[in-house]
């Protein structure tokens, strides 16, 4: 089979991965970016399509000859691609839900960490060039996270490997989750929205992006939220509304926020967040150490070689 991968620079920018897994069962041709109409010239007479958060709509699905089968979306997320649109060209869709699982839980502890010891102000002050804090008390809110509650909205495979690690740290866990599965542990209970919000200290995101969660949280689902809760998000940057985010954590509505991902990404460079010391950002890293993205090369292999002998996995548009 023909694979072409139309943005292999997102996931291979560092020029360390070994692609071997993939070029060993297609004819693989590997592109560092892709516009719509590079796309459309670029599928022509491939068997496979594989992406990494490129947006590909309607539009350029439309255009796609007889000849595609299959679309990989290289990671968890794959609402960047219009699956109906996909299964209208009975062309199937896949995604990666496993390859960093881990990384991105340990992500979201780092961050119920790092805010617990108020590292976010701590570091603020030193920038501006502000040491009293080395000689007298703390300034700032410093807390340990033992017996506080983290309440995680989404448990499918990254919720439950964080809901494991606040576990092991003596957090009390409870869960939002449209499809509760059984935990198994009576140590975790599954709760309505709005009774996670009130009664959480952290609150993590680990939910995808759809119709239904854009925006979960919003003006009124922060004024659900105690003074002293921290808002996490490692999942998908628009399931926050930053806006309201950004009037919360002004008015002091809420805590603070540590942010993997922004509403509109690449974030401006403006955004009023970078300023706040009472908030982490990061560029979307949860999924970019090496180790997890050797791993998704890995795992796209087996997609398709599933795909190749008519057993396909991970189709998220049947």
């Amino acid at each position: 089979m023909k694979a072409v991968f139309l943005n292999a620079a997102k996931l291979d920018f560092d020029k360390k991965l070994d692609f071997s897994p993939l070029s060993q069962i297609t004819n693989l041709t590997n592109y560092d970016d892709s516009s719509n109409d590079e796309i459309v010239a670029r599928v022509q007479g491939q068997d496979v399509i594989i992406t990494k958060e490129l947006p590909v709509g309607r539009d350029v699905i439309s255009q796609f000859p007889p000849s595609v089968k299959l679309i990989c979306e290289a990671g968890t997320g794959y609402n960047n691609i219009d699956i109906v649109a996909a299964r209208e060209k009975n062309i199937a869709v896949c995604n990666i839900p496993s390859y960093s699982t881990e990384a991105v839980a340990h992500l979201t502890i780092t961050f119920i960490l790092n805010l617990s010891a108020s590292l976010p102000q701590q570091q603020h002050m030193i920038e501006q060039k502000d040491f009293s804090h080395f000689d007298s008390y703390m300034k700032h809110p410093h807390f340990e996270v033992q017996g506080k509650t983290l309440g995680v909205i989404g448990a499918g495979a990254i919720g439950r490997n964080t809901i494991r690690i606040a576990l092991a740290l003596g957090m009390k866990v409870i869960v939002f989750d449209p499809f509760p599965k059984p935990w198994g542990e009576d140590a975790v209970k599954f709760v309505g929205l709005e009774e996670l919000l009130q009664q959480s200290d952290f609150v993590a995101l680990h939910c995808p992006l759809t119709a239904d969660t854009k925006h979960i949280i919003n003006k009124d689902t922060l004024k659900l939220m105690k003074p002293s809760a921290y808002l996490v998000n490692t999942s998908r940057g628009p399931l926050v509304k930053e806006a309201d985010l950004i009037e919360a954590l002004r008015n002091g509505q809420i805590a603070g926020a540590a942010l993997d991902v922004q509403e509109i990404e690449p974030t401006s460079p403006d955004n009023p967040l970078f300023t706040m010391d009472n908030v982490i950002m990061t560029p979307h890293i949860g999924w970019r150490r090496y180790e997890s993205r050797q791993r998704l090369v890995n795992l796209m292999g087996d997609n398709i070689k599933a795909f190749m002998d008519g057993k396909p996995v991970n189709v998220v548009n049947k």
